[in-house]
């Protein structure tokens, strides 16, 4: 084991939410039951006590029912594809996310622009009614499906809390994505409604989205009404989109209360869709119940996250970090909602937020941590910082420098909490735990209730230190309730089930540490197999990256001489060339800290790296690219032109 690089002090340990929950535990479960593995051991074992443990501690708003798991007995344990949770239970997510009416901040809202609002539980439940009343006098109602085209505004959670509050199931696109993309998805699942926006702002500039709009509702014949707020366009001309209105115009104002629809657990609320860079975007469906439980202990339990917080992730409401995000209203939190660039007017614009609003939880993705130290900035000497207790990171590993960066540079005292899970499972099978120490570039624990292991190819379970494939064996609540459209759950099944019997494989290379943490080494979709030997292209970024020279990289295998080779491709800092002293320094590098296997047979400078809207980077796109294979769906691309810069390039001939 090697030695933490922070650790939680006494008070911080003796006063989390998980520390009483672990007490709790101790009295009216299992004695045994002392600190957090002896937790995770019983979660994973006792699934039944466990996830009804979780629902009374969090004070889930519901009826549970009297079965937990179905079916479930010690001679017949439940199929992993077949568990029914909480089969009898009676529940609304909105109602939970509703339950304070006081005046407490429950939105905080600031724009790049500076711009922003407040609005108490009280205003936010007051909003809701308006917008549930307005949706049911449209003839919306349980099972129908509201869409939202928006920025991460107050009234995309209004109306994603309108929607599910009487039943209907909520799905969302940020106005970055263009119109094909966005019909892609929305055509799929036939929304009668759709919010958007007139407008919104990134990195200094306004985008106009009415014409967007217009193609959109256009092209689904399913919507009925299109809602729009004047965010950042007030004088925006509606009368180019049939069937358009003001949100305000919407809303039924006279509605003071709101008729929550009490639902089977399972009943979908969101409807979430992949990236879409391989083929259609699938359309996954999760259940209203297993995704607030499931969230509920994140946010309770792994993030310690209480009423006196104020809590922000920087996200689009395209990817699944706001759904989480949103969730933190159940814990009677402040939600800190930020639309825009993270890096305008400057890179340290999340820390100029952090202080202002006193945010105590920031979350973020490890590219932004990694621009942060790219841009020279050290907060710790430039922001006070006095309420920040946790930082979250996800979206792709986090490097060993990452994590010695935001010590030495943010802040000391800080639980980093490196995240993983996905759109898949609406939230994470690794996190972070505020009493347990976080060890350089390792995730800190895997998540209470998931049977989490790592596989070797043929099935059996890998040793510490050794990379495998990141498996659940065991259900969970959060499982998707289907895929939309399939029918007989073949799509399901072979995106989940069909590398291991009766095992969730997640479509990660990991490995688990001697410090019972874990490394996650990047898509295993995207593994690079030369000479028949798996590498995770994370180890090769690792190294890359370390470099002052390299802004970022994506690395992908080339079919080359019936085998793979390795083929980097690096951003470089602004004026600087890549040369051969550079690429000897690069080689140089990664054969001293990984093998002589990740040594990359050609390194070339590109001028940009292909990424989803959401921030990740899209390695089989940019392998189709080189090969000649026509990538579909470049809607999904936040920059689809920057696959040019990899179409035939002499150096791969």
């Amino acid at each position: 084991m090697t030695e933490p690089i922070w650790s939680p002090g006494p008070a911080r340990r003796q006063t989390a939410n998980i520390r009483r929950f672990i007490d709790l535990a101790q009295t009216e479960l299992d004695p045994g039951i002392r600190d957090y593995w002896d937790l995770y051991r019983y979660s994973v074992d006792q699934p039944e006590l466990f996830w009804r443990a979780v629902w009374e501690f969090c004070a889930i708003v519901g009826k549970p029912g009297p079965v937990t798991l179905e079916p479930a007995n010690d001679l017949q344990p439940a199929d992993i594809q077949t568990a029914r949770w909480f089969p009898g239970a009676q529940l609304n997510f909105a109602e939970n996310l509703l339950r304070f009416h006081d005046e407490q901040p429950a939105i905080l809202f600031r724009s790049e622009t500076g711009s922003g609002c407040e609005l108490s539980y009280a205003e936010l439940y007051l909003a809701v009614a308006h917008t549930a009343a307005a949706l049911r006098e449209k003839g919306v109602g349980v099972g129908d499906r509201v869409a939202g085209f928006m920025p991460n505004l107050p009234e995309t959670v209004i109306a994603m809390l309108a929607t599910t509050s009487i039943g209907a199931v909520w799905s969302s696109c940020s106005p970055d994505f263009g119109v094909a993309g966005v019909v892609d998805r929305f055509e799929q699942i036939e929304p009668k409604v759709l919010f958007c926006a007139a407008a919104y702002s990134y990195g200094g500039k306004t985008h106009d989205c009415m014409e967007k709009i217009a193609g959109i509702a256009g092209s689904v014949s399913s919507i009925e009404h299109v809602v729009v707020v004047p965010y950042m366009n007030p004088d925006a001309d509606l009368s180019a989109v049939p069937k358009a209105v003001w949100f305000a115009d919407f809303m039924d104002t006279t509605a003071k209360e709101i008729e929550f629809e009490r639902l089977p657990f399972n009943h979908p609320v969101y409807i979430l869709f992949s990236s879409g860079t391989t083929g259609v975007p699938k359309c996954i469906v999760h259940g209203a119940g297993g995704t607030l439980l499931q969230h509920m202990k994140e946010l309770v339990l792994h993030t310690n996250v209480r009423r006196s917080d104020r809590i922000c992730y920087f996200t689009t409401c395209g990817w699944m970090m706001w759904n989480w995000l949103v969730s933190s209203l159940a814990t009677g939190a402040s939600v800190v909602l930020f639309d825009g660039s993270p890096f305008y007017p400057g890179p340290a614009a999340m820390f100029d937020l952090v202080d202002e609003l006193d945010i105590s939880i920031l979350g973020t993705g490890a590219k932004a941590i990694s621009a942060w130290e790219k841009s020279g900035i050290k907060p710790r000497e430039s922001h006070q910082l006095k309420s920040l207790v946790t930082l979250l990171s996800t979206g792709s590993p986090l490097a060993p420098e990452g994590f010695d960066y935001v010590y030495r540079d943010i802040k000391t005292n800080l639980c980093l909490a490196s995240i993983s899970g996905g759109t898949d499972i609406v939230s994470c099978f690794i996190l972070g735990c505020p009493i347990l120490p976080v060890y350089r570039g390792e995730l800190q624990c895997p998540g209470l209730g998931m049977a989490v292991e790592i596989r070797r190819e043929d099935g059996s379970v890998a040793d510490i230190d050794e990379t495998g494939e990141l498996c659940c064996s065991k259900a969970f609540p959060s499982m998707p309730v289907f895929f939309w459209g399939d029918a007989d759950g073949s799509k399901y099944r072979s995106a989940y089930f069909e590398k291991f019997p009766n095992t969730w494989s997640h479509g990660d290379f990991a490995k688990k540490t001697a410090n019972l943490g874990y490394i996650i080494q990047g898509r295993s979709d995207a593994t690079l197999n030369p000479g028949g030997v798996r590498i995770g292209t994370a180890e090769i970024y690792r190294q890359v990256e370390k470099l002052d020279q390299v802004m970022e990289s994506i690395c992908v295998g080339q079919d080359w001489d019936n085998d793979v080779r390795v083929v980097l491709f690096v951003k470089l800092r602004e004026g600087l060339r890549l040369d051969e002293a550079l690429q000897n320094e690069i080689r140089k590098l990664i054969r001293q800290n990984t093998t002589p296997r990740h040594v990359p047979a050609k390194i070339i400078q590109v001028g940009d790296i292909p990424r989803t809207i959401s921030g990740k980077i899209v390695e089989l796109a940019v392998r189709n690219v080189i090969h000649g294979h026509p990538v579909s769906n470049q809607d999904a691309l936040a920059n689809p032109q920057a696959l040019e810069l990899y179409r035939d390039l002499p150096e791969l001939a």
